[in-house]
């Protein structure tokens, strides 16, 4: 199949997942068109099968801001027509889908099916909004197929849209073939000591990551044994979570170490992963530390526990609960045994139901019902 492939092409879960998605359905044999303002960080390198459009914006005095989704919708027509794209997937609602049925519309009458992916704040925040219900709504509903990433997002998705289509759900996925425990990260990341346990958090910084919490968590970890916490991305909560650091006098146990393309060194290096977001459809960084063999610490919010059982690959409290989440870690990192217990039952959830293997060839089935309808 000839697949173009609209998605953000930043460090967020969305544009991960979407650019990995692609990599994997090439590797199968399709032909994959990246659509996006600049190239998503992860087609750093050759892939066969692969190729990327960059969408062409004009600065015109008449416009406040750049017009980019109706450079998108012109892209998209324009590549659509010329090579004959069986499949447009779009990954988030707005404004990548309605760009994808606008573009459809230009195109009148070119057999083209629209797949719409909703990875969660496309959902939960921008698409509930009032300024774009409406057509968030009308996005999900003018789709030949709807995928969720979690249980959690589609049954939030049906409750505030009441879709007129099922939404299936389809797992975001890691090809374990590739994520993996590296040996020796720790000297490499710059914590050879032993005796002291590595935290990690990796977020885009915002608000309904608490970060806040992540710190809170980490100071009594701190207290109880030498530790140190990695914390990589940025974001508009940096520097109110760096003044937190130095308020607890932390600043030479907290690292932060900016966004990075290439987490898989610093997760190796890892004894826990902190998660105790607000909201988290999913929690993809939560997947990648599970490959690495890290147990994960985190809230109960949205999809979480769907991805990290209670007691076998984690630990999971109340949205807030920061004495909670700061007991699990403490207990755990005391029980070396317990510990080894998880680290191998976290690697092994994810081999056993979230490898590309699992999850990428329903996407192709999901293709190809959708094509014969």
């Amino acid at each position: 199949m000839k697949i173009g492939m609209i998605c953000y092409p930043s460090h967020g879960g969305s544009g991960v997942v979407a650019t990995e998605l692609g990599k994997e359905l090439a590797k199968r044999g399709h032909v994959v068109h990246f659509i996006s303002y600049q190239l998503p960080f992860r087609l750093n390198s050759f892939h066969q099968n692969v190729f990327y459009h960059e969408v062409a914006m004009l600065s015109y005095p008449l416009f406040k801001y750049p017009p980019y989704t109706l450079a998108l919708v012109n892209t998209i027509a324009e590549l659509a027509e010329r090579e004959q794209l069986d499949i447009l997937h779009a990954h988030y609602a707005i404004p990548h889908s309605f760009c994808a049925h606008l573009a459809r519309e230009v195109l009148a009458g070119r057999e083209v099916r629209v797949v719409t992916t909703l990875h969660g704040t496309d959902i939960t925040l921008v698409g509930s909004d009032p300024s774009f219900k409406r057509i968030t709504r009308y996005s999900i509903d003018k789709s030949d197929g709807v995928t969720a990433v979690s249980q959690s997002l589609r049954a939030e998705t049906e409750q505030t849209f009441a879709p007129r289509q099922e939404i299936r759900t389809i797992y975001n996925f890691i090809n374990t073939k590739n994520v993996y425990r590296l040996p020796d990260a720790r000297r490499v990341v710059g914590c050879p000591e032993q005796n002291c346990k590595v935290l990690v958090h990796i977020s885009n910084f915002r608000p309904v990551k608490r970060l806040h919490d992540v710190v809170q968590i980490f100071a009594r970890v701190r207290r109880a044994m030498p530790a140190r916490l990695l914390l990589v991305g940025d974001g508009v909560e940096r520097r109110s979570t760096q003044a937190l650091v130095d308020k607890l006098g932390l600043q030479q146990d907290v690292c932060f170490l900016g966004t990075q393309d290439n987490v898989i060194p610093i997760l190796s290096a890892a004894d826990l992963f902190l998660l105790p977001s607000e909201k988290e459809s999913f929690g993809l960084g939560a997947l990648e530390a599970m490959a690495c063999g890290v147990p994960v610490i985190a809230s109960s919010a949205g999809g979480i526990p769907e991805v990290v059982v209670h007691g076998e690959t984690g630990y999971l409290a109340a949205v807030g609960d920061v004495e909670a989440m700061s007991a699990y870690a403490v207990n755990l990192l005391k029980d070396e045994e317990k510990l080894q217990q998880l680290r191998t039952a976290a690697r092994r959830r994810v081999e056993d139901f979230f490898d590309s293997e699992l999850i990428v060839p329903q996407y192709e089935a999901f293709y190809r019902e959708l094509r014969e309808r």
